[in-house]
């Protein structure tokens, strides 16, 4: 399985107890959709392995605890600290109205209600305090707060975010 074709689901943050349990932290805002779980990739050196799982249950509700199979002890468990956790995209639940993943909008144009078209989504950028769409209007990248309050429309069939976006925002770079 490649990456690419693959979610974050979370990472494996510490063992749990010394017959090879660990406790997974996930990176979702509903942990118990993933309680049933037949198996899961794991990132080791760049590549992703699967791993089955005998068991997998809610703990604490933020954490994931769970059991693989062939990690029997501490040593086995001690391995798979840190590393990430990954699903097919085909597992993502559907997101209906306004709620979308990030991957599923690149390419989207986005739509101001006063302005029309004003770019393409590029990526989106979320290693800041404020998420951002990153627009591409011809040679010109734009960046867009993903604010709820100027989202007015996730249109799917047309590829396309609507928005009411702040006066001078997209102005300021063009």
């Amino acid at each position: 399985m490649k990456k690419e074709d693959c979610f974050y689901l979370g990472k494996i943050a510490k063992k749990f107890s010394f017959k090879g349990e660990v406790l997974a932290y996930l990176d979702t805002d509903e942990p118990e959709l993933y309680q049933n779980m037949e198996s899961v990739f794991v990132e080791l050196d760049n590549n992703l392995i699967p791993f089955f799982i005998e068991q997998c249950h809610l703990h604490k509700n933020d954490f994931l605890r769970i059991k693989f199979e062939d990690v029997d002890d501490e040593i086995g468990a001690d391995e798979l600290i840190g590393q990430s956790l990954y699903l097919p995209l085909k597992m993502l639940p559907k997101l209906t109205g306004n709620k979308f993943y990030f991957h599923e909008v690149i390419g989207f144009n986005i739509e101001d209600k006063r302005l029309g078209i004003v770019g393409r989504i590029e990526s989106i950028n979320d290693s800041a305090a404020q998420t951002l769409f990153e627009v591409l209007r011809g040679d010109t990248q734009i960046l867009i707060p993903m604010i709820d309050q100027f989202l007015v429309e996730v249109d799917r069939k047309g590829k396309r975010i609507v928005m009411d976006l702040p006066e001078g925002l997209v102005e300021m770079y063009l």
